[in-house]
């Protein structure tokens, strides 16, 4: 099996992103091509998976073929096909899925499976050559938040998680009670620029029994209370303000917490993943008290902070140097453990 060089073509469409990138040797991003659905389902505050399925189908050999003409390649140079397997909508997943397989067979070329989560983590890895094991990574996303220990390359352990919603879900519906719509996190992170973050002051939970995990049901609640409480007296809010006051409650958490971890551990790197992982109020926090602890700061860029396929190129590396191929009986499963 041959061991550099190796050219993966790898496809994304977990959710409502359809993706397409050819990746090289684990790190070189060849091409990164996404068509994005946004505008589409903003009209309906939020992903619907029906419609979601409906455009990937629409998509896919587009964004592939536009990913080999940008790489400058063609079938014939790709040592391998990879895609996201889960977690993710069922529909959507199904839809990367079978065109990974019918590509995988037709082309006689080995078929990888990436977990979703497995990707954004590793997507640090395409900008930051000098990252390696262990380290600490805060994932957190619209349906994702955690904090994993990479221990390896193929070795992971969670340490956190969140027991009800998603950092990225409350923005979601934070963001549509006051008004501000779908995608929630950017428009927050852009209103909370003119807030006051200290106006008002919502709760940061603890979860009892786990000293990392996260719970931002509570915080959520307090929005609404506040918003109700507000529309009931006639009180004038300051919409800014309230959401400047959330973020903060939710980044000064996600930052807690992961710098726990790295500390309790004793490991000295510390990186981000997901979509939240754009947030510049979480990145601002994250590298000052970072700073403050002496700890090694990365995250991706943007365009590698959102569902991309480069991310599961770069996971897919790692699967195809141990030989960890998958065969044609491989499914779609949405709630994929990491």
């Amino acid at each position: 099996m041959k061991k550099n060089n190796i050219k993966i073509l790898a496809i994304e469409s977990s959710c409502d992103e359809t993706a397409a990138a050819v990746v090289e040797d684990g790190r070189k991003v060849l091409s990164n091509v996404i068509s994005s659905q946004i505008d589409l389902h903003t009209i309906y505050g939020g992903v619907v998976p029906e419609i979601a399925s409906r455009k990937h189908i629409e998509n896919i050999n587009f964004v592939i073929k536009d990913a080999l003409k940008e790489a400058n390649v063609t079938f014939d140079d790709i040592d391998a096909i990879a895609v996201t397997y889960g977690p993710g909508l069922v529909g959507a997943l199904l839809v990367g899925v079978g065109e990974a397989k019918a590509l995988a067979y037709g082309l006689n070329k080995p078929l990888i499976g990436v977990h979703h989560i497995k990707g954004h983590v590793f997507a640090n890895l395409i900008e930051h050559e000098e990252l390696k094991p262990p380290f600490v990574c805060l994932i957190v996303s619209g349906g994702h938040t955690e904090i994993a220990i990479v221990k390896d390359y193929n070795d992971f352990e969670i340490v956190a998680t969140t027991r009800d919603d998603a950092a990225g879900e409350a923005f979601d519906k934070v963001a549509r009670s006051v008004g501000l719509g779908y995608p929630g996190g950017p428009k927050i992170d852009k209103a909370a620029k003119l807030g006051n973050p200290h106006a008002i002051e919502f709760p940061k939970a603890r979860v009892n029994d786990s000293k990392y995990d996260f719970s931002f049901s509570g915080v959520k609640s307090a929005v609404l209370n506040y918003q109700n409480k507000a529309n009931m007296t006639g009180e004038k809010m300051n919409v800014n303000d309230l959401v400047a006051s959330f973020q903060r409650a939710v980044v000064e958490v996600l930052v807690e917490h992961t710098i726990e971890v790295a500390k309790d551990y004793n490991i000295k790197n510390v990186a981000m993943a997901g979509g939240v992982a754009s947030n510049t109020a979480l990145r601002s926090l994250m590298e000052e008290k970072c700073s403050e602890e002496g700890l090694k700061l990365h995250f991706p860029s943007p365009i590698f902070c959102t569902d991309n396929a480069a991310m599961i190129g770069v996971a897919a590396y790692f699967e195809y140097i141990n030989n960890n191929f998958k065969d044609l009986t491989l499914n779609a499963v949405p709630n994929l453990e990491l």
